[in-house]
């Protein structure tokens, strides 16, 4: 069973949220961070962001998280509100 870490987070602009995705596109997955895939979804209005990263493990889940976690705030797409685990009940894609 796969798992997904939900994070949402506050303060975040356009700008901000261009910068994130640029780097995370650009760099490689770093080898402490085992997600599979991840999503941000953004509403520029409340500037608000969710992030959304899946493992295939609950072990490649603890370990992305830990660092994740450590992670400098300043590093991330905006102030860190809420995060969340969740096993993945179903998934589709096109």
């Amino acid at each position: 069973m796969a798992f997904a870490r939900v994070v949402s987070f506050e303060g975040v602009d356009s700008d901000r949220v261009a910068q994130v995705a640029s780097e995370i596109e650009n760099d490689p997955r770093p080898d402490d961070i085992p997600a599979t895939e991840i999503l941000m979804l953004h509403d520029p209005d409340a500037k608000r962001s969710l992030v959304i990263q899946f493992f295939e493990t609950e072990e490649d889940y603890v370990r992305g998280d830990a660092t994740l976690s450590a992670m400098n705030p300043g590093d991330t797409p905006g102030r860190r509100a809420s995060v969340d685990k969740y096993e993945v009940a179903f998934r589709r894609t096109a």
